[in-house]
């Protein structure tokens, strides 16, 4: 659902333009769960933005001018008055939502801090950014990892929007997690020590991936992988912001900029252990994935693989493709164009 479910069905006409050199071309838009879709005419994703981050580019002229954020050369250009009305209304939402700043403000979030230290000192930090996390809405949680994401590009270069790359990169997420799925997945161009798995259901994985492998069932293997870990993304992020960051997001709503640049800069160092086969498995399952070829990808990375090939959930089973070899030329090149 949107900020506002009013909107849930609401449908509209478009030109996008993948880059700035490309042909605008006419789309269809829609609200999906808390993404603008950009669809071709027979139905098919090109692109999904999260709402929380999506930036008007000429806010008092027509037609309304809409980018995935305000550094992205990717554009979108409507004349629809009811979705430019729609789009507005959602940004304002999110602003309207923010905490007021006055005497009833300061009263609520002196009481705030009093239960929040009163429960720091009987449940422990663990148990508060367990609370903390749960209380955040699914919207802020997908604004929070575009954040992040943004961090994380400002050092490895901008997301890869290669056109087709993007389609089949749709159409691998559709196939793994269903077309209601939530999140989406991201390509950086320079290298990560592993996938990541930011708050919103955002995955981001490297080029290396694509160009390394010649199966997509290896890559397709390390997405799932990613969504498999245990741990919620953004309570691993309040855990790295510490305390002060955390009480600041239950009082105020947001998080300090600097801490969530810091957060990216870790993720590009971190060495995390990756979930165990047990683990694993059930995801691969869920997917309809074999398991056998991402356990190459675990060997190489020094990490156990052998149940992945002796109990693949889809051994002796017909396995819909990830994609085909066509789509999977396309996303190797997502970065490429």
């Amino acid at each position: 659902m949107t900020a506002l479910p009013q909107y849930d069905r609401l449908e509209s006409l478009g030109l996008w333009r993948p880059n700035r050199t490309d042909q605008r071309r006419e789309v269809i838009v829609s609200f999906g769960n808390a993404t603008l879709v950009v669809s071709d005419s027979a139905g098919r994703p090109l692109s999904h933005w999260s709402l929380p981050a999506v930036a008007r580019l000429n806010p008092h002229d027509m037609p309304a001018l809409f980018a995935p954020d305000a550094d992205a050369t990717e554009t979108l250009e409507i004349d629809d008055t009811d979705m430019i009305a729609a789009i507005d209304a959602v940004r304002g939402q999110l602003i309207k939502a923010k905490p007021k700043r006055g005497r009833v403000r300061q009263v609520l979030t002196a009481a705030i801090l009093l239960v929040v230290f009163g429960g720091t000192a009987l449940w422990g930090p663990d148990a508060l950014r367990h609370q903390t996390a749960d209380a955040v809405p699914a919207l802020r949680r997908a604004e929070i990892g575009a954040t992040v994401l943004g961090h994380l590009q400002a050092r490895t270069g901008p997301v890869c929007r290669g056109a087709r790359g993007r389609v089949a990169l749709q159409r691998l997420r559709t196939r793994l997690f269903g077309q209601q799925g939530p999140g989406q997945i991201a390509v950086l161009p320079a290298a990560l020590p592993g996938p990541i798995f930011l708050p919103g259901g955002l995955i981001v994985i490297d080029r290396a991936i694509l160009a390394r492998y010649d199966d997509p069932l290896v890559t397709a293997g390390d997405i799932v992988a990613a969504s498999a870990r245990t741990t919620d993304p953004l309570e691993d992020l309040l855990r790295h912001v510490g305390l002060g960051a955390t009480i600041q997001l239950i009082t105020s709503g947001e998080l300090p900029d600097e801490a969530m640049a810091d957060y990216a800069t870790s993720l590009l160092a971190r060495d995390e252990a990756p979930p165990s086969e047990s683990t694993l498995l059930p995801a691969f399952a869920k997917a309809k994935l074999s398991s056998a070829p991402y356990a190459a990808l675990r060997t190489a990375r020094d990490q156990n693989g052998a149940s992945l090939i002796t109990s693949d959930p889809m051994q002796g089973q017909t396995m819909e493709p990830v994609l085909t070899d066509a789509e999977w030329i396309q996303l190797q090149g997502i970065c490429d164009s």
